[in-house]
């Protein structure tokens, strides 16, 4: 019989949602200005398509 109680705590997801607007938290704090489109991209590790 199985433990309806015995789950799993981590979301990998919610994890790597959570990394990446950390990263743009401390981007943005630590820029002078608004942050451009490419900046935000290469801090997301995002491709723009061509």
């Amino acid at each position: 019989m199985s433990d309806q109680f015995d789950v799993s705590l981590e979301d990998a997801d919610l994890l790597d949602e959570v990394e990446l607007t950390t990263s743009l938290i401390i981007a943005a704090s630590e820029s002078d200005g608004d942050l451009s489109q490419a900046e935000i991209d290469r801090i997301l590790g995002v491709t723009p398509k061509s």
